[in-house]
């Protein structure tokens, strides 16, 4: 299988700067972009963001030393009862898709990231990027470019977001680009869902089918056993697929 190459972040820089004030929080793995409305930014959403990040790594750290298993299944797997409510909700998510439990590891920061700045400061606009998983909460629509590694369509194309859809999980997976582990070669799974963690489940999953451009449309056809995904789109080399609720955009 070949080498997935890593990118740094550039493509952070797309968040229009005048729409989200932007700022990052990072703790071991989890390398957070928040974006928030300027006129609601507070300094102090920093320090909140990162006490719940470290708890809830921590939390998880602990169940994973007692379930060693939980982190290593590419399968889906049963946590016991007594594991913390979020290593249970992963291995729902993942369930669904057929894969491990990991899978869902970054949405979940980023959703509980999200869930504490909204739980703690009046947000009206709100964007948390982890790993190419978006949690969202947007008030107007939002168009985002896809970032697809060597691919001649990176950033030359982009999905319409409306706005008013509410808490939505925006979650790409790739076989070329990243740390992330794909059975696939896709340089771009994006799926859209209300649940981040079963939108990151399933874009694993479907990544996973996408070997050539040739199998982007068997791959689409997979999607649509899911209704949970709203919408879903494909980038492998110079060829692409989508469907859905969500519009294309051509950028330049």
């Amino acid at each position: 299988m070949p080498e997935q190459k890593y990118y740094i972040r550039t493509y952070r820089e797309q968040f229009n700067t005048h729409r989200f004030s932007g700022f990052q929080i990072s703790f071991r793995e989890t390398d957070l972009w928040i974006g928030v409305n300027p006129d609601s930014f507070r300094e102090e959403m920093k320090d909140c963001v990162l006490s719940r990040i470290k708890e809830l790594r921590e939390n998880l750290d602990k169940y994973i030393n007692k379930e060693p298993l939980f982190a290593k299944s590419l399968e889906p797997f049963q946590p016991s009862e007594n594991a913390p409510s979020e290593a249970k909700e992963m291995a729902l998510a993942s369930a669904k898709a057929g894969i491990g439990p990991l899978a869902a590891v970054a949405a979940l920061f980023a959703r509980e990231a999200g869930k504490t700045i909204l739980q703690n400061f009046p947000v009206k606009e709100l964007v948390i990027e982890n790993g190419g998983d978006i949690f969202a909460s947007l008030k107007n629509n939002m168009v985002l470019s896809i970032f697809a590694g060597d691919s001649p369509l990176s950033e030359k194309i982009g999905i319409e977001i409306p706005g008013e859809t509410g808490k939505l999980g925006i979650c790409t997976s790739a076989g070329t680009v990243g740390p992330s582990f794909s059975y696939g070669q896709a340089d771009a799974v994006m799926v859209i869902c209300k649940n981040i963690l079963v939108a990151d489940s399933l874009a694993t999953a479907i990544g996973n089918e996408v070997k050539a451009p040739g199998d982007i449309e068997k791959a689409l056809e997979l999607s649509e056993k899911y209704p949970e995904i709203k919408s879903a789109l494909i980038i492998c080399k110079d060829k692409l697929g989508i469907r859905g609720e969500f519009q294309l955009k051509s950028l330049k």
